[in-house]
């Protein structure tokens, strides 16, 4: 068996990380960490150039048609340099959820535009609850004139102050649980949505909080079958997970790297900090985390790429230890850095963030153990 990546992917890896080393220096983050948009069109559309919005699209559809697994390898150099903007919510998120429930007419009417880097797309499931489950949805979809009227509150919804589409997650009234959850494609200025964009730890993430108020919604924008939307919304979590484990990965590694690096130079005593044990075992214990989380988010990747059964087990298995290991990781770093790695002009605060945000997006290594325990029948 080869565990290893084609040829093929890791040119498509190289050619991410070159990109984006040239384009994403940190100097650039910096800017869109304190830049409302937190991004530039420039760079939005030189990623759509490169065939990256469109990467696991049909290629009927004006995408590359590859499998979710290519896009992981784009998704871990993106953590490497803590990429801002709507990437993950347009293409691991939207995009997911046009291919996968979208009818005839919406893919051939959305995909298109998405894979060409005109049209952004954001995921809006969480609730003032902060609920993960479906009992979570409690954003109100009743009958109305042949279509629906959506009335609720969706918060920590990515990136949705520059998004053009959103699919809101509502229910029909009266239900519980799984049932009568259905996705919605809701124009992101609709009569209605207010959006406001939120303060939070990690500015390399834009989340905002979306009101919706008896928002008008035609039928034919329903996304998969009426009342059937929650199984939708978990292949899309799925998928979700295990992409935002890429990125944690890619921000391990780098953070790793730039710890080893800094043992070797930084001297204290007459001789580097690195020929400390203290040091090594720091990042000996570093190595493993990154290198496991490596193993699980791959798996977890092939098994949703694939529709493997265990999907959904690999996918959360997998999201539970990288919540945990990019967050020790980022956590340690800061430690080996000393003083330094305290400061506003160091950039290991950065990773450290973002492994918070990403720590508890999709929920924490505590919700998604509770969901193994589910799936192997404890």
């Amino acid at each position: 068996m080869d565990f290893g990546f084609s040829e093929e992917q890791e040119m498509l890896r190289k050619s991410a990380r070159d990109f984006l080393a040239k384009e994403c220096a940190m100097t650039y983050v910096r800017q869109m960490m304190e830049d409302e948009r937190g991004f530039r069109d420039e760079q939005w559309q030189q990623m759509a150039g490169l065939g990256w919005m469109g990467l696991i699209l049909p290629e009927e559809h004006g995408g590359a048609g590859l499998d979710f697994v290519d896009l992981i390898v784009v998704l871990e150099e993106m953590g490497r340099v803590v990429l801002p903007g709507p990437f993950f919510s347009t293409v691991v998120l939207g995009g997911v959820a046009l291919a996968e429930g979208g009818s005839a007419a919406q893919k051939k009417e959305l995909l298109p535009k998405l894979a060409a880097g005109k049209l952004r797309v954001t995921l809006a499931q969480l609730e003032p609850s902060a609920r993960w489950d479906a009992e979570g949805i409690a954003l109100e979809a009743r009958p109305a004139g042949g279509g629906y009227k959506l009335s609720g509150t969706k918060l920590f919804v990515p990136d949705a102050h520059t998004a053009d589409l959103l699919i809101v997650a509502g229910r029909a009234p009266g239900s519980t649980g799984a049932e009568g959850v259905s996705l919605f494609l809701v124009d992101a200025k609709a009569p209605g949505v207010t959006t406001t964009l939120l303060k939070t730890m990690d500015q390399t993430r834009k989340l905002c909080e979306v009101a919706l108020r008896d928002v008008s919604v035609p039928a034919e924008r329903v996304l998969g079958p009426a009342g059937q939307g929650w199984k939708l919304l978990e292949r899309v979590t799925d998928r979700g997970k295990v992409g935002l484990c890429a990125e944690m990965c890619g921000g391990a590694q780098k953070v790793l790297e730039m710890s080893v690096d800094y043992a070797k130079v930084r001297e204290q005593f007459g001789r580097p900090i690195g020929s400390f044990q203290a040091i090594q075992h720091k990042c000996a214990n570093m190595l493993v985390e990154v290198e496991s989380s490596k193993s699980a988010t791959y798996y977890a990747a092939w098994a949703v790429a694939n529709d493997v059964p265990e999907g959904p087990l690999a996918a959360a298995m997998a999201k539970a230890y990288c919540s945990d290991a990019y967050r020790h990781t980022a956590g340690e770093g800061i430690q080996i850095h000393g003083g330094i790695g305290f400061t506003w002009e160091h950039d290991m605060h950065i990773y450290f963030k973002r492994a918070k945000s990403s720590e508890v997006t999709f929920g924490d290594a505590t919700w998604n153990r509770e969901i193994v325990a589910q799936l192997i029948g404890l």
